[in-house]
């Protein structure tokens, strides 16, 4: 069985940089043969990510953490057990598993990890705790590659293991590749495509300047002066669900896939970047939130906007892109669609046919919706 959850929202910022490029300006991209401006689906990615741990909707025993400072967790982690001491056991202890950890502490490269994964990193290391300080004491002073040689085969079996997940909702949403472990990579059970404007767009600068404010008489310049370049843009944002991978990411745990789709679905409409926030505060919700259950493959409807739209006096570029994107999904649906398709939506610009899928009032509803539609698929 194909199922797909697709999201196609419609969100006005207001003057903003909410992702820059490596020389600080907004990012965009041509599309259409037309600058318009983007914003990168990692950006969001992180932002909805963080907003869901944030937020408690998945248990902290689902949630994940992306980062090279692991040894540093499994001290603090030990420390609670009353384990003192633990850096080289950990070394040892990620090493049994095919991590390295660097002279600075840190490991290799960015790990994308469940917190299940971790606490049982914690729990194998005070399991084997005299264990490991045995491979210490017999290897003090020698390579690591010796050290290594020296850890307790069941150890080793028992660490490999480990890293299976542990249901970890980002990690089976988003996906993870370690370099050194290809067997424990995880494919994505959803993707996110960058957002981009459905109008042209031109670079703006911000030109500031600040006051000394205690400043002497004779000092009537500025203290200092800079610029921040800026845009303002109505982008549309699409993310596609492949159910039944995420299902199977989670181990075939169904209710805790469900709870992830009820999470995501008020995490891509709540989630904004952080990217000089405290300059431009561009905290705008979505004009439009569409959500559709696909049972072919799913449709990005980025090409409605392939002609960029142009303001008009008497409508919003949010209400004419809304109208457009149902234009795009009637035409699309109407040569590949399946008769089976479903749609809910919010939408405040009220541009979106009425009859084309069920009206929501409220961020909330809509997300019961997706979980109770996805359930009875799933039955089905």
């Amino acid at each position: 069985m194909s199922l797909f959850i697709e999201y196609h929202l419609i969100q006005n910022f207001a003057p903003s940089n909410l992702n820059r490029d490596d020389t600080g300006a907004p990012k965009d991209a041509l599309f259409g043969g037309h600058r318009r401006a983007r914003i990168s689906s990692q950006c969001f990615k992180r932002a909805m990510r963080l907003h869901t741990n944030e937020s408690g909707t998945i248990p902290t025993q689902n949630q994940s953490i992306r980062t090279k400072k692991l040894k540093r967790i499994l001290e603090q982690k030990l420390a609670i057990l009353g384990r003192e001491g633990a850096g080289e056991r950990i070394n040892h202890a990620l090493s049994a598993a095919g991590l390295v950890v660097k002279d600075d502490n840190k490991t290799e490269y960015l790990l994308f990890l469940g917190e299940g994964e971790i606490d049982a990193f914690s729990e194998l290391i005070d399991q084997h705790w005299d264990k490991l300080a045995e491979v210490e004491a017999s290897t003090e002073k020698k390579s690591k590659k010796s050290a290594k040689a020296a850890i307790p085969t069941e150890i080793i079996a028992q660490a490999k293991k480990l890293l299976d997940g542990k249901k970890a909702v980002d990690v089976a949403l988003y996906g993870r590749m370690l370099a050194d472990l290809p067997e424990v990579n995880q494919h994505a059970a959803c993707q996110v495509a960058h957002a981009i404007s459905t109008h042209k767009v031109e670079r703006e600068f911000d030109y500031f300047t600040a006051v000394d404010d205690r400043g002497d008489a004779d000092e009537t310049g500025a203290g200092m002066i800079g610029q921040i370049e800026f845009n303002a843009a109505t982008l549309y944002r699409y993310a596609v669900i492949d159910v039944p991978k995420l299902v199977a990411n989670l181990h075939d745990d169904t209710e805790l896939a469900l709870q992830a789709m009820s999470a995501f679905t008020q995490a891509i409409a709540r989630a904004i970047p952080s990217g000089k926030q405290n300059s431009f505060a561009a905290h705008n919700p979505p004009a439009f939130v569409g959500v559709v259950l696909r049972h072919s493959s799913p449709f990005n409807l980025a090409n409605a906007f392939e002609k960029p739209l142009w303001p008009k006096l008497d409508s919003e570029l949010s209400a004419l892109s809304v109208a457009k994107l149902a234009e795009q999904e009637h035409k699309i649906a109407s040569f590949y669609g399946d008769g089976r398709d479903q749609w809910s939506y919010l939408d405040l610009s009220g541009q979106w046919p009425a009859d084309l899928g069920t009206a929501q009032t409220h961020l909330d509803k809509l997300a019961d919706w997706v979980a109770d539609q996805v359930r009875r698929q799933l039955e089905g």
